[in-house]
């Protein structure tokens, strides 16, 4: 973790990363190995760090409840990360191969199975409804993630189309967090449902911001090549903004490049240089700055806290972030 990204919780996620790390362990070694090398990749840790600041928003008290939820949810999302880049033929994950091209396919497919068994084994411990919203927010993912595959290449998608799949794949799972840590917390229901709220809009500025720095991020800050969405078909944000909004855009040539599964030499470089221009980039900024808006005021009604006031810096971090 760098400093940027600390929110009062480095010593709670450190808890949250020894607590994964001893849960992959197998007397496979192969097993250990290839999660071990997931989670190594760490990620933003965006929903540890929400799950961790609403249970302390809310007044709790024993936080390695909140650990253990939290690492649980973090080992789902590591497993969903091997199948995704399974399902999408992604090569680099963080700047490392995805696993399945280091390990093999077969290797990587069990290892997120794997990782899955390991968080439910850590969930299972809660109450009954906590282990249904857990896996509501998995169902989410997966539905998400055929909704995304059904729109692969997919130059119709509509605005709303593209929220409803990272809502499901993003959004919901940090929600969930945040609902879980609420209820762990021993929390008023409204207050579990306006931290619960803030984590689903922040979760959708999240992938918005995620989307724009595909298009006109650092590949090497990044540690993906930028365009990886418009290879792999995913129509995000900006490329709606820009097939039905776009300023001067060739919306025929984009939409070519778009729908190809296989892009010419030079396809890429063209789509992402119309995306910049088209004022497309801009108009989603504005919609992540609208949902971060919204997160924040979520939370307006908690008391005032030190974990209030870290959730709404979180919220600026996500709408400044560059990587």
């Amino acid at each position: 973790m760098t400093n940027s990204w600390d929110f009062g919780v480095l010593d709670e996620l450190a808890l949250v990363e020894k607590k994964i790390r001893q849960s992959v362990v197998s007397e496979e070694p192969l097993l250990t190995d290839i999660a071990t090398y997931v989670i190594a990749a760490g990620g933003k840790r965006i929903r540890p760090t929400v799950t961790l600041l609403s249970f302390k928003a809310l007044g709790g008290k024993d936080v390695r409840q909140a650990v253990d939820l939290a690492a649980a949810l973090e080992l789902i999302h590591s497993a969903t990360l091997i199948h995704d880049d399974i399902n999408d033929g992604g090569e680099m994950r963080r700047g490392r191969p995805a696993a399945y091209k280091k390990f093999g396919l077969q290797n990587a497919l069990v290892t997120g199975d794997f990782l899955f068994v390991k968080a439910f084994g850590i969930g299972g411990q809660f109450d009954g409804d906590i282990v249904e919203l857990t896996a509501n927010a998995c169902a989410a993912l997966a539905e998400g993630e055929i909704r995304q595959k059904r729109h692969a290449f997919d130059t119709t998608v509509t605005k709303d189309e593209y929220v409803d799949i990272i809502r499901r794949k993003t959004a919901l799972p940090i929600m969930a967090g945040a609902k879980i840590a609420g209820l762990l917390a021993g929390a008023r229901l409204e207050d579990v449902d306006a931290v619960g709220d803030c984590g689903l809009y922040l979760g959708i500025a999240f992938q918005i911001v995620d989307d724009i720095l595909d298009v006109v991020g650092d590949g090497a800050r990044l540690g993906k090549a930028a365009g990886t969405d418009l290879k792999e078909g995913n129509v995000t944000l900006p490329a709606i903004y820009a097939l039905n909004d776009g300023l001067q855009v060739d919306k025929a040539e984009l939409a070519r490049i778009l729908r190809a599964p296989r892009k010419e030499n030079g396809d890429l470089e063209n789509a992402l240089s119309v995306l910049r221009n088209s004022g497309a980039v801009d108009k989603a900024w504005s919609d992540a700055r609208a949902y971060g808006g919204l997160a924040k005021q979520a939370i307006a009604p908690l008391p005032p806290s030190e974990a209030k006031v870290n959730m709404l810096r979180l919220v600026d971090f996500v709408l400044t972030r560059d990587r």
